[in-house]
């Protein structure tokens, strides 16, 4: 089974129209969707309870507060119950056609590689997130040496079992690839392209996005850093 993990906030007006997409893009393959919200104060619950009978394969997972994009995050990958986990975020700005290639993607690269991530191409955002973007990602780059071009993209499918391993923080969402090399485990990139927000305005802010991810980028260094040997496990009989 693949779990598609939507953390959202206030979306309410988008969350129909993609939802719809996902099952339009996941048919005639076995998955569910956890749509988390985190901490709305829309009509996003009531939307999501009208989904869910619409359509089935939706679950709601609920913060009774506001904690933060990664949060939303890892409350879906512990909720889920399939062997893969495909992430995206909630504004509709990421195409749901490209959820079953980031999983593909994951299996034919075999059991080395921990992560599917996706980079986007024809940014739709404006042009100050776009260099605040490009200037983290940059310098993570330059630090992490991770080969992920733009690791804020939110479309990203990993095993269930290693993204429950990854250590936590907030911010956490935006350093997966190199959290996934932290593990042992590759990396492989799908090309996605991004769409223009329809309704509604971004929940998580640019100072949330660029600066405050300067001290995290330096925390997932250390963290990269204590960990220098990740041997193979085997377990044998006695």
């Amino acid at each position: 089974m693949i779990s598609i993990v939507i953390p959202c906030k206030n979306e309410a007006e988008n969350l129909p129209i993609l939802v719809g997409e996902v099952h339009a893009a996941m048919a005639g393959r076995d998955y569910e969707v956890i749509v988390v919200d985190d901490g709305s104060t829309d009509r996003t619950p009531e939307v999501l309870a009208e989904l869910a009978r619409a359509a089935g394969r939706l679950r709601h997972v609920r913060h009774d507060r506001s904690a933060g994009q990664s949060a939303a995050v890892r409350s879906g990958v512990f909720a889920a119950k399939g062997e893969i986990v495909v992430t995206m975020d909630g504004d509709g700005q990421n195409d749901p056609a490209y959820l079953p290639k980031l999983a593909d993607a994951l299996v034919a690269a075999g059991p080395s590689v921990g992560i599917a991530a996706g980079q986007r191409l024809k940014r739709t955002d404006t042009k100050l997130k776009q260099l605040s973007s490009r200037f983290a990602n940059g310098l993570r780059e330059m630090i992490l040496r991770d080969g992920t071009r733009d690791s804020g993209c939110g479309l990203k499918a990993l095993h269930t079992d290693l993204f429950r391993q990854l250590p936590f923080f907030d911010g956490w969402h935006r350093y997966l690839p190199a959290l996934a090399l932290r593990e042992g485990r590759g990396v492989v990139h799908v090309d996605v392209v991004d769409r223009s927000r329809i309704h509604g305005k971004s929940n998580y802010g640019i100072l949330d996005r660029g600066l405050r991810g300067i001290l995290d980028l330096f925390g997932v260094w250390w963290l990269r850093r204590r960990r220098k040997v990740v041997p193979s496990v085997t377990e044998l009989g006695q």
